[in-house]
């Protein structure tokens, strides 16, 4: 519709219109002369309004299901996120009672040394620093490391420090192909040089070709010249194989080292050696030896009935036997029978026992 006076006016008049109804009804109250005009509206408009609900409800309850998928997978993320929470809680304690066993562990074989040590972790592991097995831990010149320094766990022999910086140092490992250790067979103390291969295993040759070696003989460390870089008596590992060739001025066996190169993560850091050389004594008991160990520990002495009997006594004596019997009597004497019976056994000897006086001959007569 065109913008006119006309079109003015009759919006003005609409309005006025308007306005004086809905004072007419406001001031009407429930009586209102509109009601009339207002049922029939609802009426006419209800069916409409019906219609445009049940049009207008599936987008409504659309949107009120993607609220409502929202809120679900907040609630989700939240259960999921205690859930890592709680896994995470689960393995923290795992891990805590590991590192627990393993500072044990290196307490023991320290004080069993009496080793003077630093703690560390291992913190980095050698495949960024070339080809060599090393590891990175968390001690370094600041904590009194220094080169040339042994590093050993609850096992055994870890390596030796190569590189130390203000707060790290660097750890040739023991199955390194450079690295080389002195070793002492226990018991024999024959003496050889053990070399790593790479892998879990080292190479030990012994000096003399002769001595006498066999599987399940037990090594440690040897020592250097004034403890640098290896201090004596820490356990190197268990021979698993002997070479028995003859042709070579020295003979090699093969080692299963104690440790496991790759599970390390707490090791001690020797920076004070022992007084005395502890030579075998580091070594953990052998698993048989423990086991009878605890069987003597565990044995309990049985309480029979010879227990608690004389040791000096005769095992044929009779229990039966009065104290107070005189040792000279026969003991095959019948009680109450024979000489002795009674005090007058000897007056009656003559007299034969049942035959009644008159019957003598000699009474007869």
């Amino acid at each position: 519709m065109r913008d006119t006076r006309e079109s003015r006016l009759l919006l003005v008049l609409l309005v006025s219109i308007a306005f004086a109804l809905i004072t007419m009804d406001i001031r009407s109250g429930e009586n209102s002369p509109l009601d009339g005009a207002r049922e029939a509206a609802a009426s006419f408009f209800g069916p409409v309004e019906e219609g445009v609900s049940g049009a207008v409800d599936p987008v409504a309850n659309a949107i009120s299901a993607v609220r409502e998928s929202g809120d679900r997978h907040d609630r989700i993320s939240e259960l999921e996120r205690e859930n890592a929470e709680l896994r995470q809680q689960l393995g923290s304690d795992a891990h805590r009672d590991s590192r627990i066993e393993q500072l044990d562990e290196l307490l023991r074989t320290s004080g069993a040394g009496q080793y003077g040590i630093v703690g560390a972790q291992v913190i980095a592991i050698g495949s960024a620093q070339g080809f060599s097995w090393t590891v990175t831990i968390d001690a370094g010149r600041e904590d009194g490391i220094a080169r040339d320094m042994t590093v050993l766990n609850g096992d055994g022999l870890v390596g030796r420090v190569t590189t130390v910086g203000p707060g790290t140092a660097t750890v040739l490992l023991a199955n390194d192909p450079d690295f080389t250790v002195g070793t002492r067979l226990e018991g024999s103390e024959e003496l050889g040089f053990a070399t790593g291969r790479g892998d879990n295993t080292l190479d030990v040759q012994l000096l003399d070709q002769k001595a006498e070696v066999e599987e399940g003989d037990r090594m440690v460390t040897f020592g250097s010249a004034e403890n640098r870089p290896f201090v004596p008596g820490v356990p190197v590992g268990e021979v698993v194989s002997v070479d028995r060739s003859n042709g070579d001025l020295t003979r090699t066996v093969e080692v299963r080292p104690y440790v496991a190169f790759t599970q390390l993560d707490l090791v001690g850091v020797v920076v004070e050696p022992p007084r005395d050389n502890p030579r075998d004594t580091v070594l953990p008991p052998r698993p048989e030896d423990a086991t009878r160990n605890e069987a003597e520990e565990n044995d309990v002495e049985p309480n029979g009935g010879a227990t608690d009997a004389d040791p000096d006594a005769d095992p044929g004596a009779d229990a039966d036997v009065d104290p107070n019997a005189d040792p000279d009597a026969d003991p095959d004497a019948v009680p109450g029978v024979g000489p002795g019976a009674g005090p007058e056994a000897d007056e009656g000897a003559d007299e034969s026992p049942g035959v009644p006086p008159d019957d003598d001959p000699a009474t007869q007569e």
